[in-house]
């Protein structure tokens, strides 16, 4: 019988993943690849302005604007979850920070079952998507791919101050973190594109949409994956208010992020069966981690009012912004190229540890307690973030509706060991904070000001003022254990023709920023599709 398929892949999701995806399987000429994306192209000005992304974290149109369920470890509130729904996903309102994580973390994995994700394994990938305009060590970093990554080259002088302090308390400058050690403080790397935003759709995508077997939808929501008994064969979409079915020849590829991947297998019957079952959606297949396993970096902030120096604060307000508008469009240069978080410590909470637990993310701006929103008077911030947190949670919908949320909890400080890092981080941050370098424009810390000497002190401000920066994953966990979605080939374990490639698939959250990570698994993940395709 002849079918006539819409394409031989179906990648679910345009972000930091899916574009790689796209672009990696598009390279076969043979291959007929479909991307869909449930936002639209990424057209508005202010996503390519590096520094447009304070803009967009509650874009009405690009952001999926996500809350959490209110729980105890936020001190009972709802914490903003943005995710981007647009051409390169979350890369396109991030924050640009350019982290691979530890060798711990990929080593860990493979101990922990994922067999081919090792940090010798991994390495090749993350080289292969970058070229770093840097004097990087050639063993660790790649010279000819798509992603554009650079050192912060500050003009403001409280990042130079901030680095010099930071030795002062007694952290080793370090010229590459994403080389042969992380620790030690360094100048933030970025994925920039000349003078823009360097996007996986500004990059990735922008190689391959030539190619006449690659096919891009935006607008289009995928409310389901279709299923002939255990086979996936495509998937059911809505678009300008018509619903569609698409069908795919070889494998449907979920890349929507660690929300909306476990979202759409629960609502296709793949997930915890006795849950699926009391919203009324037929189980076609019982995986009881999907939606389990969400890690993320809940951090605390450490605020100073400045004085003496330029901050952010000032340069984002009219007409001080002025020259640097002309400044970045004339030279391609100055604060526009930059986002918030300018330098960055990675370090242990305690002696005995194999790698870093701890990183502290400076910015040379302060903000309103828990809106990211800049304050009107000068400040700098100090972020610390437990790396490597052992609290988890979950995603689940509640509603068989597609285009209902789910309900996020990430189960923030369940674990005592979290509190007990990030006090440790605390008093870290704060003796660094106090260092000479930065006496002479340190006005006062304004938050959390408090005595912080104890667990349940930290906890307690933790509970009041922490926040996330964004980098959930882990709830479609690859792995060999019973709550593992898929195996270490990122196949969902139970179904044919259908796997996960995005940040979902990660057993435990890499020390540091998620976008680099998500990448790699882009590419590993390509790689593997066209490796099971060859046999």
């Amino acid at each position: 019988m002849n079918i006539n398929y819409d394409a031989d892949y179906i990648v679910v999701g345009a972000g930091s993943a899916g574009c790689t995806v796209a672009s990696r399987l598009s390279e076969d000429s043979g291959a007929r690849v479909m991307l869909l994306e449930a936002g639209p192209k990424d057209t508005n000005p202010m996503i390519h302005i590096p520094a447009g992304g304070r803009s967009l974290l509650r874009h009405p149109v690009i952001n999926w604007n996500y809350g959490t369920v209110p729980e105890e470890g936020s001190g009972g509130r709802s914490i903003y979850w943005p995710r981007g729904k647009v051409l390169g996903g979350s890369s396109s309102i991030n924050g640009m920070v350019y982290v691979r994580g530890n060798a711990a973390d990929f080593d860990g994995w493979a101990q922990m079952g994922c067999r081919g994700w090792s940090y010798e394994d991994v390495l090749p990938h993350f080289m292969k998507s970058e070229t770093f305009h840097g004097e990087g060590d050639d063993t660790y970093r790649g010279r000819s791919g798509p992603l554009q990554v650079q050192s912060y080259r500050t003009i403001l002088p409280m990042t130079h101050k901030f680095v010099e302090a930071a030795q002062q308390a007694g952290f080793p400058l370090n010229a590459d973190y994403n080389g042969a050690r992380q620790d030690g403080v360094a100048y933030a790397q970025m994925t920039h594109k000349g003078r823009f935003r360097g996007s996986t759709a500004a990059t990735y995508l922008a190689a391959a949409k030539g190619r006449s077997n690659l096919r891009i939808e935006v607008g289009a929501v995928a409310t389901k994956l279709l299923f002939d008994g255990k086979k996936c064969t495509g998937v059911e979409v809505q678009k300008n208010g018509q619903t569609r079915t698409l069908t795919a020849a070889r494998e449907v590829i979920l890349s929507g992020g660690s929300v909306n991947s476990p979202q759409l297998l629960q609502l296709s019957g793949i997930g915890p069966a006795a849950h699926l079952q009391s919203l009324g959606i037929p189980v076609v297949h019982e995986s009881p981690g999907v939606g389990q396993n969400l890690s993320d970096h809940y951090i605390t902030r450490i605020q100073h009012r400045v004085k003496g120096v330029v901050s952010m604060n000032q340069l984002a307000r009219f007409p001080r912004y002025v020259p640097h508008v002309f400044r970045w469009l004339v030279m391609g240069d100055g604060v526009l190229t930059f986002s918030a978080i300018t330098a960055t410590v990675f370090t242990r909470s305690r002696e005995g540890l194999d790698a870093p637990d701890l990183q502290f993310l400076f910015s040379p701006g302060s903000y309103t307690q828990t809106s990211g929103v800049l304050e009107n008077e000068p400040g700098m911030s100090l972020n610390v973030c437990p790396a490597r947190p052992d609290s988890r949670g979950s995603i689940m919908i509640e509603s068989p509706n597609p285009l209902a949320p789910p309900a996020i909890r990430p189960n923030y400080l369940s674990a005592e060991s979290d509190v007990q890092v990030m006090l440790s981080g605390m008093r870290q941050a704060r003796k660094i904070m106090s260092m000479d370098a930065l006496a002479e424009i340190n006005a006062g810390e304004t938050q959390p000001v408090d005595s912080i000497e104890t667990v349940q002190e930290m906890r307690c401000i933790a509970q009041a003022n922490g926040t996330t920066i964004y980098h959930p994953v882990g709830t479609c966990k690859m792995g060999e254990d019973p709550l593992a979605v898929t195996d270490p080939r990122l196949r969902v374990r139970g179904v044919e023709g259908l796997r996960v490639i995005d940040a979902s698939i990660m057993p435990t959250v890499t020390t540091g920023n998620t976008n680099a990570p998500s990448i790699m698994v882009g590419e590993k993940g390509a790689a593997m599709v066209r490796e099971d395709a060859a046999v």
